[in-house]
């Protein structure tokens, strides 16, 4: 390992160049074209990566512009080690101070949308099969990096590289937290439907949220109403401890509420300004649909008031996060985002809503299962000492809400690249990767290829 530490302290300014080179391209998920199915930045996304592969003399293969791999040795590609990783990126949202796609760095970091989920991780995947290969480390099994373009919106890449291209058996996706998540809860997104109710509050309009998995910071709402409508909203506000702003608008009134973005994984880490506009509709006098979704969701995220609540102690509490609304024209549709323990039972939480709830209906906008993998795999046992080897952290398994490409393995797990104790960046804004755990995990990486496809482990 210290011709491959050597070399990764001789990589470390370029790799940092060149996460600052793919965090620059914008790749949103965007209007499909001609080998670009999620638009062309995700599809330069891709391009870009897999030059520098194969720059760093791995076999490269692009597949339509879905997602592309790079593999680092010979072998059989269903025994192959799979480290998966993704191109594409949330929009930008709000409350940025640095420009989302200026890649700067500063004080350390590197700043941008991607820069921590996913396109550091990758690029230091990238970079530790290259430091393995010059370092001439024989291989028992091929090292297969696979980079996709839809994560952030169902991974319907994934799902057409599998239809096209053998997938590994086993693998990893550097795309979370270390040490080591064996355990991802299941998912579904709840869509509400419901008619406007005549009496009480009039909504006009909303248009808010772009992504179910991204908890929205900033609200904007229509409403009938006049000067003492909008000071009783700006009162209510005080009361909740969050700030609104309103603006007269031709007999109506234009409210603005402000939150915190994040991650619809981790509900608890934002402040959701859907749920802070629904509690001022609750104030004001809404009725019907909108009050009851102020009062079953509003600024909760554990499911208790949809009396859908749970919690297990393989994979700890469900959480929500209602995260898209549009009213208009009398209806209102919102999506919530729901992450469910291992032992929880879909079937049970729609018979429940269903009962529940009385002016919405409720339906499947997209669901997947939890996954889990034994702690006491070979895989999971030496990706722990990988991690344990340069950092000396602790060596557990941990349960996750998020969903990642591990999923997609028979046998995977997520393996980084957030440290403990670091705060949580992913779909936030000012997203950055310190420059330091870039490297580190650039090390960890390697030290997980060479004791799970290096040769000496056979001997």
């Amino acid at each position: 390992m210290d011709r491959i530490e050597e070399l990764l302290k001789q990589y470390r300014e370029e790799m940092m160049e060149t996460v600052q080179k793919w965090v620059s391209i914008p790749s949103v998920k965007g209007e499909a074209a001609p080998g670009a199915p999620f638009g062309e930045e995700a599809r330069r996304a891709l391009d870009t990566a897999m030059k520098d592969c194969e720059r760093f003399g791995l076999k490269t293969e692009i597949f339509d512009g879905y997602a592309g791999h790079a593999d680092l040795g010979e072998g059989n590609t269903r025994d192959a080690l799979a480290i998966l990783a993704h191109l594409d990126v949330v929009p930008v949202g709000d409350g940025w101070t640095y420009e989302p796609f200026g890649a700067k760095r500063e004080n350390g970091r590197i700043y941008g949308r991607g820069a921590s989920d996913d396109k550091g991780p990758a690029a230091a995947a990238l970079y530790a099969m290259r430091a393995v290969r010059e370092a001439g480390v024989p291989l028992r099994r091929k090292v297969r990096l696979i980079l996709g373009c839809d994560e952030e919106c169902g991974s319907s890449d994934i799902a057409y590289y599998k239809k096209v291209c053998e997938m590994p058996r086993s693998g990893f996706s550097p795309d979370a937290d270390y040490p080591v998540i064996n355990i991802e809860k299941g998912g579904v997104h709840l869509q509400f439907d419901g008619e406007m109710s005549p009496d009480g509050l009039q909504i006009l309009s909303m248009q808010v949220g772009e992504r179910a998995n991204v908890i929205p910071g900033f609200a904007s709402a229509l409403v009938e109403g006049d000067e003492e409508t909008a000071k009783k909203a700006e009162e209510a506000g005080k009361q909740f401890g969050f700030p609104v702003n309103t603006t007269l608008c031709n007999g109506a009134v234009i409210i603005e509420t402000t939150g915190v973005t994040g991650h619809a994984a981790y509900p608890s880490q934002g402040k959701n300004a859907i749920g802070q506009m629904l509690l001022i509709f609750k104030a004001l006098g809404a009725q019907g649909a909108a009050l009851e979704l102020a009062d079953t969701v509003g600024m909760t995220f554990n499911g208790e008031n949809l009396g859908i609540a749970m919690r297990d102690d393989i994979s700890g509490e469900l959480t929500g996060s209602l995260d898209i609304i549009r009213i208009e024209n009398g209806h209102l549709t919102a999506v919530m985002d729901i992450r469910y323990p291992v032992l929880f039972n879909p079937d049970t939480m729609f018979a429940l809503l269903r009962q529940r709830l009385r002016f919405l209906k409720v339906s499947d906008a997209g669901s997947r299962p939890p996954h889990f993998v034994s702690d006491q795999s070979d895989l999971v046992q030496e990706l722990l000492e990988a991690y344990h080897e340069v950092t000396g952290g602790e060596k557990r398994t941990i349960a996750i809400g998020g969903g990642t490409y591990a999923q997609s393995l028979e046998e995977g797990v997520a393996f980084g690249a957030q440290f403990p104790g670091n705060p949580d960046l992913a779909h936030q804004a000012d997203e950055y990767i310190s420059e330091e755990d870039l490297f580190q995990n650039a090390r960890i990486i390697a030290h997980a290829i060479v004791r799970l496809a290096g040769k000496e482990k056979e001997e």
